[in-house]
């Protein structure tokens, strides 16, 4: 009886402290991930009236809005090795508030100098955000629980695509007031919202579990002991021939993950970027209800995103879940390449679901494969390589649209690119090896099952 006792405790204080971090920190996390999205997309809804006011092209302006991208890869792996010297809470404030600032600076964006400055001003601001978050989660929470926390973070970019096209709509109608144009309120409320929520983040976050007096000494010891645990287990795997942080380009596993990555963000960028102009095709909408017609898709995959998070989760099959969002994300371009207007529009709700499921998915592949100090800077360049697709698919796109009049061409480069990446996802492999149906139980299935040996079958629903 001592025995099963002593089994049961730990599961119990470990249930109970990923439960408290996850409704602390995942929320916070959310917000900052829906302010962050919402500056980051909103110059598609500017596009239309900044190219007028402006005189800037369509090719000047997938340049520009890709520009982002170029910068942010490059600064993303020392923001990341910084955020790992000084703290989450602390680079993650200074992340926030340094890109609200430079994000309400487009508002003086009147030629395409200016332009250019800024976005890459904006991209090496918020450098280091998003692989930040991925390698905080690392910090927090076990591989059990990470397919779920990592499915929230990306479900609240659903969730500010939702926020945004309605928001950006009905600042782009603040035209003359106080004689800015509507795009540069949209540029100048959405930045300093970044501001906001950075000085709120400096109060609410924490940035290791040692630092958390919300938790209780038992359940920091449980959580720290199975986050030690999980990581010796990865790094028992390497055999010696895991990368070091100067040689992981040379580490093919990398390099296949830098790939999948890179489609998935190709997908997204592509379809946001130019939504609101799929949905102007249509004909006869305010710019108001563009904006509400182009959440859509967003709202739609916030809820695929959760699924597969979930789906994930239980049954181990990570890569199959990325797989299967790259096969919707191909059909719905290529559809939508082909197809009128408003079928064009719904095509593209199955690919935004496809990209997302895919992106969300994805992460979790990594986690489970980078180990120690690898850890950091190895999510940075997965994500500054990958995001690299943010700058080409804008860049592609404008280039079509300006030589042909039209981006289906673009689209349909872009679906065959994540077909390719189907490939990658099925040689992409993690270090401990795909987790059995098995080892995936609930605290409740720990809590009557006093065989439970084995330290990964504990909490399994955070949320």
């Amino acid at each position: 009886m001592k025995h099963s006792s002593a089994l049961t405790t730990e599961p119990s204080a470990l249930t109970a402290a990923t439960k408290k971090a996850y409704w602390r920190l995942v929320p916070l996390v959310m917000l900052m991930f829906v302010v962050n999205y919402i500056d980051r997309v909103n110059i598609g809804f500017a596009k239309d009236a900044l190219q007028a006011d402006s005189g800037i092209g369509a090719g000047a302006f997938g340049l520009g809005a890709g520009l982002f991208f170029v910068s942010y890869a490059v600064f993303e792996i020392p923001s990341n090795i910084l955020l790992e010297r000084y703290g989450a809470k602390f680079w993650l404030t200074r992340i926030m508030i340094s890109w609200g600032l430079v994000s309400a600076l487009m508002m003086f964006a009147h030629n395409e100098l200016i332009f250019y400055t800024l976005r890459l001003a904006l991209g090496a601001a918020e450098a280091g955000f998003f692989a930040g978050v991925i390698f905080y989660f690392t910090q927090w929470f076990p591989n059990a629980v990470r397919g779920r926390a990592n499915a929230a973070l990306y479900s609240a970019s659903a969730i500010a695509a939702v926020i945004a096209g309605p928001l950006s709509g009905a600042l782009l109608s603040m035209d003359d007031i106080l004689g800015l144009h509507g795009w540069q309120w949209m540029f100048l409320v959405e930045g300093l919202a970044a501001v906001l929520v950075g000085v709120v983040v400096w109060t609410r976050l924490e940035s290791r579990p040692t630092d958390a007096d919300w938790l209780t000494t038992e359940e920091k010891r449980a959580l720290l002991d199975r986050l030690t645990a999980e990581e010796a287990e990865r790094a028992a795997t390497q055999q010696g021939t895991s990368p070091s942080r100067w040689s992981m380009l040379r580490d093919p596993q990398v390099l296949l993950f830098c790939s999948v990555y890179f489609a998935a963000q190709l997908a997204q960028y592509a379809v946001t970027f130019w939504l609101p102009d799929f949905v102007r095709d249509i004909g006869g909408m305010s710019e108001f209800m563009i904006g509400l017609v182009a959440v859509v898709p967003f709202a739609v995959a916030f809820f695929a995103v959760l699924a597969a998070g979930q789906i994930s989760d239980r049954t181990g099959l990570r890569r199959t879940v990325v797989g299967s969002g790259f096969v919707l994300a191909a059909l719905g371009l290529t559809v939508a390449a082909l197809a009128s207007p408003v079928l064009a529009v719904v095509m593209l709700i199955v690919a935004t679901v496809g990209f997302k499921v895919a992106a969300s998915s994805f992460f979790v592949i990594p986690q489970q494969y980078l180990v120690g100090v690898m850890a950091a800077p190895g999510i940075a360049l997965i994500n500054s390589i990958g995001n690299l697709g943010g700058f080409v698919a804008p860049t592609l796109l404008g280039q079509v649209q300006e030589r042909t009049g039209s981006v289906s061409a673009g689209l349909l480069i872009v679906a065959g690119v994540c077909l390719v990446a189907l490939i990658g996802c099925a040689l992409m492999r993690l270090r401990q090896g795909e987790q059995p149906r098995s080892e995936l139980r609930t605290a409740h299935d720990v809590g009557h099952q006093h065989h439970a040996e084995k330290a990964n079958e504990v909490d399994r629903h955070p949320c």
